[in-house]
């Protein structure tokens, strides 16, 4: 059963939390006891006896071998079971880089029978045991070539959530200061994490999957201790492949009626990890002092009543992780809509993807028309259902509305309001919206409603017979001048007054390197350049932001220089916090912010974005502080955007990342290049938009 329904929410928001088991041969009575009892949603078991070693089996006189028995039958549960409730528990054991070779092959033939035997059960997952020592090359290579031929089951790598120096927030112990008790009930895997794994358990991790050719279907299992890293440290991970989080029972605190509870770290922690529905696991034995009286007669997490003799001992940190979960905050109505958009690849404007492309042949105008620069996306015409729900954004309709009004109040004096005529032309105007917004601006001063002249009609066969004062556009994306609003405006600027206003008045993009495994591995799947080589548009959710954004590149309107030109080339230096630690760049999210005019701007960028459309964070020194699993609340009109990398490049700390962006104008088209320096200094994509083009 799910951690529990919340108001707001559907069942398919639901969370899940399961229990990590002993080996036990009783298959069925494990499964109902944890599951019916304990009321957990699925058990992490081992297949196989832990005392099954292959090179222990006898051999038969024929040199031949016995059909080796080191599992159960598989007819015990049925596959709906199998398949539901159960993630296989690979032996922790084995050692596939031990100098004892006989260790070495044990390990590699139960690995590979395991998995074998967990795929034919139809399993969702299996957890793999974390790497015994620092290097992991021969567990790597043996795991790789399991993946090439597995179907869709996940391997989960468990991996310690340790970053053990100077930056630690808590203390972390060494062996020598861990209790007895306490080495008996982490068991052997709680050994390893201290003493085998030093400093940044991340680095295991790193290195494993670049072995593993940051194969989809490797996901990582982290185990969540007493301690933990920094946030900076901790916010890695939001773009790592994470799809579950062991939860050790010594990790537990005991709260003032004697029940398990978890610190606040621990809790922001916990949430983070449900937001981004990565599923909870319970591990270890009964710690903690629970009141009888809650044993002898208890509602679950679901409202149920449990008897004392039915009742589970890892009931009660079950019933806390539910807790957490109930109270978390119902999604808004905004988020729950942009769900099916949350790291989902979309080509932005280039003729192919009609999604984002803001293009109409229908053309209203006050005073004047609509304005687009005839340029090969205008043959795809955005569908009814796109358009309204663009047209749903109310907050950048309402900041136009401000802008409008206040360049008329600044534009007419009051006195001469009634008689001095004042042309507004809206560009873009699609099916109205910036034609509304700019009537409810002159509704809004007294007067104006009764000198307002409407003309509808297409501005490329129309002859305007003045030129305007403001000129009204909407021709953004997500990374500002990537929807061509540059070469639209300077074509438009005809029409417009040399003392003319534009709205407006000037944008500029930011991008800031991310951690983005999914987004890597999607784009990795077409396998070729081009896709490598090609922006995307996304409602970006599992990605760790490495660095505050920096600016790239400018553009102001109106724009009456003789030598102006559309190119712009940027360098840029990116500095990771130093409690970071390394981490994996797999590309570059992009945002804008656009001043509309004077002081009423509209943008995504995260640290100044226009509130109620993307609240990432307020401190300038990225989104972790404390804050690294807050989400990025964008307006649908504007996800951002994503610039990937064909080769991750790894940074450590207090090695900077030098990055260079060029946008490219041609006869025919418009295009961006980018490449990396440093450390590690990466191609030229998209050289000569041979991949991801513009057309003019």
């Amino acid at each position: 059963m799910a951690l529990g329904e919340r108001g707001g929410w559907d069942k398919s928001e639901s969370r899940y939390c399961g229990v990590e088991t002993d080996f036990n041969d009783d298959m069925p009575h494990l499964l109902s006891f944890n599951l019916s009892s304990g009321g957990f949603d699925f058990v992490v078991a081992s297949l196989m006896d832990p005392n099954y070693r292959p090179s222990l089996m006898e051999k038969d006189i024929g040199g031949g071998s016995h059909v080796l028995p080191f599992a159960g039958s598989d007819l015990v549960l049925s596959p709906s079971q199998w398949s539901s409730h159960v993630v296989g528990k690979i032996s922790s054991w084995i050692d596939l880089d031990s100098e004892d070779e006989i260790l070495r092959t044990d390990s590699e033939t139960t690995l590979k029978q395991e998995i074998s035997w967990a795929s034919h059960l139809s399993l969702q997952a299996c957890l793999l045991p974390s790497p015994k020592g620092a290097s992991c090359a021969n567990y790597a290579r043996c795991v790789n070539q399991i993946l090439q031929s597995l179907n869709n089951m996940q391997l989960w790598l468990r991996i310690p959530l340790v970053k053990n120096d100077d930056d630690t927030t808590d203390f972390i112990p060494s062996v020598s200061t861990v209790t007895y008790a306490q080495i008996l009930s982490w068991r052997i895997f709680s050994i390893h994490v201290y003493s085998r794994v030093r400093g940044d358990s991340w680095e295991l991790w790193n290195s494993f999957r670049l072995l593993c050719e940051h194969h989809s279907q490797l996901s990582v299992a982290l185990d969540v201790l007493s301690s933990l890293p920094s946030a900076n440290s901790l916010g890695r991970w939001l773009g790592e492949p994470v799809r579950a989080a062991i939860i050790h029972t010594d990790s537990f605190l005991t709260n003032a009626r004697g029940y398990p509870c978890l610190s606040r770290r621990h809790q922001k922690l916990i949430t983070g990890f449900l937001n981004h529905s990565i599923q909870v696991v319970i591990s270890g034995k009964l710690n903690h002092g629970v009141p009888s009286v809650s044993l002898d007669s208890a509602l679950d997490h679901t409202g149920t009543n449990v008897e004392s003799s039915q009742r589970h001992s890892l009931r009660p940190y079950l019933d806390y992780i539910a807790y957490l979960y109930q109270r978390m905050d119902p999604l808004p109505e905004q988020e729950r809509f942009e769900l099916s958009y949350r790291d989902f690849l979309q080509s932005p404007l280039q003729g192919h993807n009609p999604l984002f492309h803001i293009i109409s042949d229908e053309f209203c105008t006050i005073e004047f028309s609509n304005y687009y620069l005839s340029f090969q996306p205008l043959m795809d015409n955005l569908e009814a259902q796109t358009y309204e729900t663009f047209e749903k954004d109310s907050v950048k309709y309402i900041q136009y509305q401000r802008a409008i009004g206040n360049a008329l109040v600044d534009r007419v004096p009051d006195e001469e309001a009634s008689s001095l005529t004042t042309v507004l032309m809206v560009v873009g105007a699609g099916r109205g919206p910036l034609v509304r917004a700019s009537l409810q601006s002159l509704v809004r001063l007294e007067g104006w409603e009764k000198t307002v002249t409407i003309v509808s009609c297409d501005m490329r066969c129309w002859d305007a017979p003045e030129k305007a004062d403001i000129l009204v556009s909407e021709l953004l994306g997500s990374f500002g001048d990537n929807e061509l609003s540059p070469e639209c405006l300077d074509g438009a600027q005809r029409f417009l007054k040399q003392d003319g206003i534009s709205i407006p008045s000037s944008y500029t993009s930011f991008i800031q390197p991310v951690t983005a495994s999914k987004l890597h591995n999607d784009v990795k799947s077409h396998k070729d350049v081009v896709h490598f080589e090609t922006a995307y548009v996304v409602k970006v959710h599992s990605v760790a932001r490495l660095a505050p954004c920096e600016p790239v590149f400018t553009f102001t309107h109106p724009n009456f220089s003789t030598k102006k030109s559309n190119q712009r080339y940027k360098k840029l230096r990116f500095e990771i916090p130093s409690d970071t630690g390394s981490a994996m760049v797999h590309g570059f999210a992009g945002y804008f912010d656009a001043m509309l005019y004077k002081d009423v701007h509209l943008g995504i960028e995260p640290s100044t974005a226009t509130p109620n459309m993307f609240s990432c964070c307020a401190s300038s020194s990225v989104c972790f502080v404390e804050s690294y699993f807050d989400t990025g609340l964008q307006i649908p009109a504007w996800f951002a955007i994503f610039f990937p990398l064909r080769t991750p490049v790894c940074i450590r700390p207090g090695s900077p990342l030098e990055v260079h962006f060029w946008r490219c104008c041609g006869s025919t088209k418009v295009w961006y290049e980018w490449c990396v320096a440093s450390p590690n200094p990466s191609p030229v994509h998209n050289s000569n938009g041979r991949s991801y083009w513009v057309g003019l």
